[in-house]
């Protein structure tokens, strides 16, 4: 389990994490929503120690995220960020070698090797795996990355907004892929994400920020409805449900 207690973030006298408490159970898919500027990166970037909160603190396994020695985190948590650049000329195999990292130290074992095959295939790029980053769609190289987190094979996932870029088709084999590795994997995965009928879809819980604060979490039955949503995006959202699962009719 992740533990955050009372965290808190600030750049000037903005306070985009305030004083935030929230439980991340094992197991699961955890969605972040909010509008923009409501803290969520922020605080997913902290959960992962990319950046170091103000006051507070972050439990991984009922250990202070300051206690883990780098290698140690780097096998038991990953973070996937908005924005990712690399300068130089890498394949898709290549980049997701780099998921190997913190167990191969860069040379590459049989066993980091069916790692990198396996998470190739999980996100369907066998096919292009030879090509270079820059030869690829925004789409392709989001898939790429996320087979390079997949790789390194952590327990605990977080994604910021990994459906950036993506078609309708690639964001649902990417949520599907998703919900498979917690099923068939066990992982336990956080999710920034800003349409909130994915997060209904694919979620086990969800945590809603606004102003850098938690204004609600609970399962999706409890955030996707209607004076929720309101309290959280400032619309009259109706709600349908459709197989099973509710869907926010916002773009009316």
């Amino acid at each position: 389990m992740v533990e955050v207690k009372g965290v808190s973030k600030s750049y000037g006298n903005k306070a985009v994490v305030d004083q935030v408490s929230v439980s991340i159970q094992k197991g699961k898919i955890t969605s972040f929503i909010g509008p923009n500027g409501a803290g969520k990166s922020t605080l997913l970037s902290i959960v992962s120690r990319l950046i170091s909160a103000d006051s507070g603190e972050v439990r991984i396994e009922g250990r202070e995220i300051k206690d883990w020695k780098s290698d140690e985190l780097a096998k038991k948590i990953s973070i996937l960020k908005q924005a990712n650049h690399i300068n130089i000329r890498l394949t898709v195999r290549d980049l997701v070698g780099f998921g190997r990292f913190p167990y191969s130290q860069g040379r590459l074992t049989k066993e980091d090797l069916k790692h990198v095959d396996e998470a190739i295939a999980y996100m369907e790029l066998q096919d292009m795996q030879h090509k270079y980053l820059d030869q690829l769609s925004g789409g392709q190289r989001q898939r790429a990355f996320i087979s390079m987190v997949i790789a390194q094979n952590t327990e605990y996932i977080l994604l910021d907004e990994p459906l950036n870029n993506l078609d309708m088709k690639h964001s649902v084999q990417i949520m599907k892929v998703l919900r498979r590795m917690v099923t068939e994997l066990g992982k336990t995965i956080v999710l920034v994400l800003h349409d909130i009928n994915f997060a209904s879809c694919y979620s086990d819980y969800i945590v809603a920020l606004k102003d850098g604060k938690v204004v609600k979490e609970g399962s999706t039955d409890e955030i996707i409805a209607t004076p929720v949503l309101k309290e959280i995006y400032d619309m009259d959202i109706p709600i349908e449900t459709i197989n099973g699962s509710k869907i926010a009719v916002y773009f009316t």
